[in-house]
């Protein structure tokens, strides 16, 4: 029997639904090292809970608006794939430009704007379950629920028309094949921004109560136009492969956790804290955006020079024995950790 070595950077790594044995490896090594990178120099990868939350947490040293000529090797292929300019793409934007957006931006995300969402929302998840029903068994999550589900929703938020919604779903879908050709999905790419823009000057026409209407109409001289598309694309992308992904494998792990799935099928006040163990132990996210040291710094205790690349694994920080009891074991009753599935500091 042969077995296929994992090519992928050690960062991207996943075994089942933890992070890789190499990655938990460096995680107990003293120090932090040095990794190879597919894009030219080598990088700091941070594995422990502690030394991943103090970097997040840290936006002047560790900088995410950072371009290939700002490296200490020199200039090299930019690994972050951003098509464009970075307009109104917060995760890849540092203070005082991610500091206006996001204060533009958080009102939008209020308990009660999000609360005019829900109905639409439940119908949304009930249509799919009855469909997922009348497909009798065996029936697939993946592609009558996972994956137009938040298609829909973002449909939703950001005012996509009826007339538009198929043709916006089989094109996100396509998007999230990683079977397609680079060719292919960078021409799906240039779609997408194409069908944004457009979107945004239909909304500046006329401006509805969705998310880029209710920016438009009240900060119409604060963002541009570029801006308005960027922040489409940023809820696009991160938000729908993401829960896509969330939905399908959560309801995997509870499916090989009887008992886990048990309490929450009959507790509906044990939901809360099951979405948050499940967001700790599968940590749907491996990684972020390399972050660029700005300035000499010691972590992890190892010496960080200005111009080095760090990288970091979110599942490994996860799993930290040193932050979570018994770090391995899916227990929906755990108290709440202070994961960090979603990142942390500012870009959270």
């Amino acid at each position: 029997m042969t077995t296929t070595r994992d090519t992928r950077p050690v960062e991207l790594r996943r075994t089942g639904f933890g992070p890789a044995p190499d990655a938990e490896a460096l995680r107990a090594e003293p120090g932090v090292v040095r990794v190879p990178t597919p894009f030219g120099p080598s990088a700091w990868l941070l594995t422990r809970h502690a030394d991943v939350r103090r970097m997040l947490g840290d936006a002047e040293v560790f900088r995410n608006g950072w371009t290939p000529a700002d490296l200490a090797d020199g200039p090299r292929r930019d690994p972050r794939q951003l098509s464009g300019d970075r307009s109104g793409n917060l995760l890849s934007l540092d203070p005082p430009d991610h500091t206006r957006l996001r204060r533009l931006l958080t009102p939008e995300f209020t308990v009660r704007r999000m609360r005019r969402l829900e109905p639409r929302i439940v119908e949304i998840v009930d249509d799919h379950l009855d469909a997922v029903e009348r497909h009798g068994e065996p029936a697939d999550l993946v592609s009558l629920f996972a994956l137009p589900v938040p298609s829909l929703v973002i449909c939703e938020l950001l005012g996509v028309p009826p007339s538009d919604q198929d043709e916006f779903q089989a094109r996100t879908a396509r998007q999230l094949d990683m079977t397609l050709s680079e060719a292919d999905r960078t021409a799906l790419a240039a779609e997408a921004l194409a069908y944004m823009q457009d979107l945004v000057a239909r909304a500046r026409r006329a401006p509805g109560e969705d998310l880029i209407g209710m920016l438009i109409r009240e900060h119409s001289g604060a963002m541009t136009d570029a801006e308005l598309v960027g922040i489409a694309n940023l809820l696009l992308v991160a938000g729908h492969e993401t829960t896509s992904n969330m939905l399908a494998l959560g309801t995997l792990a509870l499916l090989r956790h009887p008992d886990q799935l048990a309490v929450v099928r009959d507790d509906p006040g044990a939901v809360p804290p099951a979405v948050e163990e499940l967001l700790r132990w599968i940590s749907i996210v491996n990684s972020g955006s390399p972050r660029l040291a700005a300035s000499d710094v010691e972590i992890g205790g190892s010496r960080i020079r200005a111009g080095d690349l760090v990288l970091f694994n979110l599942p490994a920080a996860n799993r930290d024995p040193a932050v979570t009891d018994d770090p391995d074991r899916f227990d929906v009753t755990r108290r709440a950790t202070n994961h960090v599935a979603f990142g942390h500091g500012i870009h959270h």
